[in-house]
């Protein structure tokens, strides 16, 4: 595990009015797993994690293929919703046509958001397939913006399981939706206001096994930076046994009249 992580920071105005963009993501292989199949970005506008499955080299290969085409889109210049889902079409390809894709179950999750702009003014974007996870914490409340791709989701729906007896279930890891698993289906989509004091948490299932979300609140209060509170939350996960990879990002929004300016790089 890095010892500290960078936090970036990038200037945007909405409705005229400037704010602070402010980002940090790591990755780490965790405790028991012998590879890292996980992958992300964490570039203006697009802050996405993927989590990669299937036997032999597999989930790596997916996961950062899409990766790959999604930070294309980031160096073009064109992160949309058409754009996205694109790229994502070629990362299905890019993934059935490698030497080392093996088995039928390789794919991988995607999750996060993007900075988009609509009439002018930005939004924020979630998108998800697969059951890693975008949480916000907006006036000190933390949602989960996303829903989870799986079967014991499905059975929470159909009101079949509580979510206390989905900890722990045999079905836990068996995901519906994937990028590269069977044929592409376009991600959800949620959109969301640009709003001051608002912070993003996107992370693998290898977080949220370890944390529950009371803890992902509990170190966003404590760590007012991303970077440090990105660190505080893997290491919490560790400590709590890593049991898979762990990927965090998190994204935050500050009004730059309101605080002091934000650690850490300057973007762009």
């Amino acid at each position: 595990m890095a010892e500290t992580t960078t936090t970036t920071t990038r200037s945007v105005t909405v409705a005229q009015r400037p704010l602070v963009l402010s980002w940090a993501g790591t990755t780490d292989q965790g405790r028991r797993r012998d590879t890292n199949q996980d992958a992300f970005l964490a570039e203006y506008p697009l802050f996405i994690v993927a989590d990669g499955m299937g036997g032999h080299a597999g989930g790596e290969i997916a996961s950062r293929s899409t990766v790959q085409r999604l930070q294309a889109l980031v160096d073009g210049g064109s992160v949309e919703r058409g754009a996205i889902e694109k790229a994502l079409e070629l990362a299905v390809g890019d993934i059935a046509d490698h030497p080392e894709t093996t088995d039928e179950g390789t794919g991988t999750t995607l999750t996060g958001v993007f900075l988009e702009l609509h009439d002018g003014e930005p939004h924020w974007v979630s998108l998800n397939i697969g059951d890693s996870r975008v949480y916000l914490l907006r006036d000190d409340r933390l949602v989960q913006v996303t829903t989870d791709h799986s079967v014991v989701q499905e059975l929470i729906t159909a009101g079949k399981l509580s979510p206390e007896e989905a900890e722990g279930h045999p079905y836990s890891n068996v995901i519906t939706r994937a990028v590269g698993a069977s044929e592409l289906t376009p991600p959800d989509y949620l959109t969301i206001e640009v709003r001051a004091g608002d912070r993003f948490v996107i992370c693998s299932d290898g977080l949220t096994k370890e944390l529950t979300d009371y803890g992902i609140q509990h170190f966003l209060r404590e760590n007012p930076e991303p970077g440090p509170a990105v660190d505080a939350m893997l290491a919490a996960a560790l400590e709590n046994g890593g049991r898979d990879n762990v990927t965090v990002i998190i994204v935050q929004v500050t009004d730059p009249e309101d605080s002091s300016s934000t650690s850490g790089e300057s973007g762009e």
